[in-house]
């Protein structure tokens, strides 16, 4: 499943790394957005496959930021 940005902003850090399992609502990037800390949370319960996206990247609304199958 494509994870994506509801907002755009500066990607910040990872919570969770590739490989991990995440269950839903587990957060998965924190994002900077309007001067505020945004989290993009996991809908689903999986495993992260890939990052679309590296620390300090800028990213618009509905931008794909992780892979979690």
């Amino acid at each position: 499943m494509e994870i994506k940005s509801r907002v755009p902003g500066k990607i910040v850090r990872f919570e969770k790394q590739v490989g991990d399992a995440v269950k839903v609502k587990d957060i998965l990037v924190v994002m900077e957005a309007m001067k505020m800390k945004q989290v993009i949370p996991s809908p689903v319960d999986g495993v992260i496959k890939e990052y679309k996206v590296q620390p300090g990247d800028r990213v618009s609304a509905g931008a794909v930021v992780a892979i979690v199958e």
